[in-house]
Parts: structure tokens; C-alpha cells; sequence
């Protein structure tokens, strides 16, 4: 009769295990004790922190590390003249005032947004990425990808952006002063609908410290821990992180554990 319970806990240990190393895999390494926790609850497996910490130690399931590739001299010199191609603000551009003040949340979908531009080494040469948040949900609603970092790669991440959620007139619209945004083109696409355009200080990268977390983040989880022989395969792996895992699956601790996605879900 004793025997029972301790074949009972047996099989519930592996199906839990089961679901762990599932879960270990959609999160390509990523998922903690804590994030695994959450997801194991969503699943309906009532398995507390200290059983799934022990259950990942056992079975070497841990979180992946990323490692920062060392730069070589010729991304070294790409490096140089990135900031170049970045450009800054002009005085000769309409420059907006930081409405944000550095206050990132929002009670409802498209009240604030924020974009910027990171770029990605490959031995190809740059790779750069400009993306929109949502910063209720930390939903990335909008990116593109270039060898050129010009605004028609800001101006498509907005196209994106504005197309899935079709905002409503009012809606802050805050990014950094790269000549890219102050551009007459894309001050022109943000006047037509209606964004009120914020702008960080000069130079001040807390500004709008939503979304280089986000950038820290792909970084840490993805692009730092392999090399890219090209564009493409960097295009690829970051479309399939943002679409197939930051959004739909990575759980954050300030949206209470959920994913973007399920967080918004959740409000409406």
C-alpha cells in the first residue's frame, strides 16, 4: 500500500520533467526556475519553485548562457563609421520635447509606443534592426531589418506598427533624436496619424530605456550566442525569436510572469 503514493509521485516527477525539458526547448535555454515555474502552472501542473529547481539541477537543465563574440578588426572598423551612418539629431529638424520622462508604463494598448535601431555583426558586415513596442505589454508591433541603417528602416518598422494596431489619434510615439526619426519623411508619417511625437534628451540612452532592455535582451538570448556567416541567418533567427518566442512565449516578471501577448490578452 505504501508503495502506491511513491509510484504516484514517481509518475507526476516525470510528467513533470517531461513538460520541463519541453518547455526548456521552446524557450531555447532561457527559462530559470522562476519563468519555468509560471509556465509548468500554466499548463496546469501544480509543481512549486523548489521541485522544478530540483528537477532542472538533476537533469542539467539550466539557462544558456550567452556569451558576447569578440569583435574582430573589421567589425571593429564597421564599428567605427556606424555611428556615421546613425547620424544625429540636426538642428535644422523639428526636435520634440521627452514626454515620457522616463515613466514607460501604460494602462492600455496603444497609449505609448517607442523605437529605436540596435545592429547585429555577421561576416557579412552589419545587420540593423529597428523595432516598435507597445510599452503596455512589451509587445514588439512592429520591426524591419537592413544592411543600411537609413530612415526607410524606421519608416518600415512604423508601417509595420501602425498597420497591425491602427492606433488611435494621441498616441505618444517616443524615440531617441537619430536623424532617422527626425526625418521629414517619417515626422511626415507620424503627423498623418496622428501620433503626439516625444523625443529623449540628448544623448541619454535612460530615455528610452524600454527598448534598449529589449535590445539587451535578443542580445543575451540570441544574437550573442552564436556567430552569423550572413544577413539572412540572422534575419531568420531574429524573426523566429520575436514571432515565435518573445511575443507569443516570454514570460516577464513586471507583466506578473506572462508574456506579452497573454498580458494583453489578459486587459482586454
Amino acid at each position: 500500500c505504501r508503495s502506491r503514493p511513491a509510484g504516484q509521485r514517481q509518475r507526476t516527477g516525470m510528467v513533470v520533467l517531461a513538460r520541463i525539458k519541453e518547455q526548456s526547448r521552446l524557450s531555447l535555454g532561457n527559462y530559470g526556475r522562476p519563468r519555468m515555474t509560471g509556465e509548468l502552472k500554466e499548463l496546469g501542473l501544480n509543481a512549486g519553485h523548489r521541485r522544478v529547481g530540483r528537477l532542472m539541477r538533476e537533469n542539467g537543465i539550466r539557462v544558456e548562457r550567452s556569451r558576447k563574440y569578440k569583435v574582430t578588426a573589421i567589425a571593429r572598423q564597421a564599428i567605427a563609421t556606424q555611428s556615421a551612418e546613425r547620424g544625429g539629431s540636426n538642428p535644422a529638424f523639428n526636435i520634440a520635447p521627452d514626454l515620457l520622462n522616463r515613466n514607460f508604463s501604460a494602462d492600455k494598448p496603444n497609449q505609448k509606443w517607442a523605437g529605436d535601431i540596435s545592429y547585429v555583426w555577421t561576416r557579412e558586415g552589419w545587420l540593423y534592426l529597428a523595432v516598435i513596442l507597445d510599452l503596455h505589454s512589451r509587445r514588439v508591433i512592429g520591426w524591419a531589418l537592413s544592411n543600411r541603417m537609413k530612415r526607410d528602416l524606421a519608416i518600415r518598422a512604423l508601417k509595420m506598427a501602425v498597420a497591425l494596431r491602427q492606433p488611435p489619434k494621441g498616441c505618444i510615439h517616443h524615440t531617441d533624436r537619430g536623424s532617422q526619426y527626425c526625418s521629414h519623411d517619417y515626422q511626415k508619417l507620424l503627423r498623418q496619424h496622428g501620433f503626439r511625437v516625444s523625443m529623449s534628451g540628448k544623448g541619454n540612452c535612460y530615455d528610452n530605456s524600454a527598448v534598449e532592455t529589449f535590445f539587451k535582451t535578443i542580445k543575451a538570448e540570441l544574437i550573442w550566442r552564436r556567430s552569423w556567416p550572413t544577413r539572412r541567418d540572422a534575419e531568420m533567427a531574429i524573426f523566429q525569436y520575436i514571432n515565435g518566442f518573445y511575443n507569443p512565449r516570454r514570460r516577464h516578471s513586471a507583466l506578473g510572469w506572462k508574456s506579452p501577448v497573454a498580458f494583453e490578452r489578459k486587459v482586454a
